[in-house]
């Protein structure tokens, strides 16, 4: 039977995150892949599991304390930037340090929390209403400042020169890009985990850029990707009892391949529409009043 996980309560909640999930990542994914910060969200990733170890040894709820540590990451990098620290250097360090906080307030517990696992493989088919409800509250947050200002976003990830010149913030915007970037980490961890949240973010988006469709539609296919990907691997995970977060990411993989073939066999994805929708952009009325 197809989606059968639907008929139960826990199914239809891991379909409502698994889309939320969905839609935020592959949203943000496109631009972070072609401003080649791939490993942004990796990085954030491992600063959320220094908060999600900081919510269980405090007994908060751990993914209001990884907002918390994501929010102060993506502040951290831009500081360490600000100190010539180069940008991968900097998602490094962030790295090292939440996974070393992680793992020191891990053994201060003297036991590692039986919920961790769920938090660093995810277990979206044992997620709860609350989950739900802080995926939704986040996802929409993201979604709502990315497309407010989604001229502005263009402008840095195809051309931050341009958006220089034209007045831009493009300090405060990459540093707003970032923050939004780890809540949507957060709002993937028990989707796919930390270990595997970029891959959903990342895979959809490189997928779709293969395709080289002007910018708006390599969105969009990237949106579709992944909740095609969301959808098939909540399926496969409910059928054959198999880790939902890696079922997920390896239909994306599968998706990418796909692309890939696509691209090569099809002669018209040989053109680049990227960078043509980019001048089309520029030459549209609105985006020039944005030079004045």
């Amino acid at each position: 039977m197809v989606l059968e996980f639907l008929m139960f309560r826990f199914g239809v909640r891991a379909f409502i995150g698994g889309l939320i999930v969905a839609v935020t990542c592959a949203s943000l994914g496109v631009f972070i892949v072609l401003r080649r910060l791939s490993l942004i969200a990796d990085g954030l990733g491992h600063v959320a599991f220094g908060g999600i170890a900081l919510g269980f040894w405090t007994g908060i709820y751990p993914l209001y304390t990884a907002v918390a540590s994501v929010i102060a990451g993506a502040f951290g990098i831009h500081a360490l930037g600000r100190l010539r620290v180069a940008s991968d250097a900097a998602i490094a360090i962030l790295f090292s340090a939440g996974l070393a906080i992680g793992i020191v307030l891990v053994s201060m517990a003297q036991s590692a929390p039986a919920d961790l696992l769920s938090y660093l493989f995810g277990t979206i088919l044992g997620i709860n209403d609350n989950d739900v409800y802080l995926a939704a509250g986040l996802g929409v947050i993201v979604l709502l400042v990315l497309f407010l200002l989604w001229k502005e976003w263009i402008s840095i990830t195809l051309d931050p020169d341009f958006a220089r010149v034209a007045g831009m913030p493009v300090t405060a915007l990459e540093i707003l890009f970032t923050v939004l970037v780890g809540l949507t980490v957060v709002v993937a961890t028990r989707l796919v985990g930390v270990l595997l949240v970029s891959s959903l973010m990342v895979i959809p988006a490189i997928a779709a850029i293969q395709l080289k469709q002007p910018f708006r539609r390599t969105v969009l296919l990237a949106l579709g990707i992944a909740i095609v990907s969301v959808v098939i691997g909540l399926q496969l995970s409910f059928s054959y009892n198999i880790a939902s977060g890696g079922s997920i990411v390896l239909v994306t993989i599968g998706f990418f391949i796909l692309a890939v073939l696509v691209a090569r066999l099809w002669p018209r994805m040989q053109k680049d529409l990227l960078v043509d929708d980019w001048k089309h952009e520029c030459a549209k009325p609105e985006t020039k009043d944005l030079i004045r």
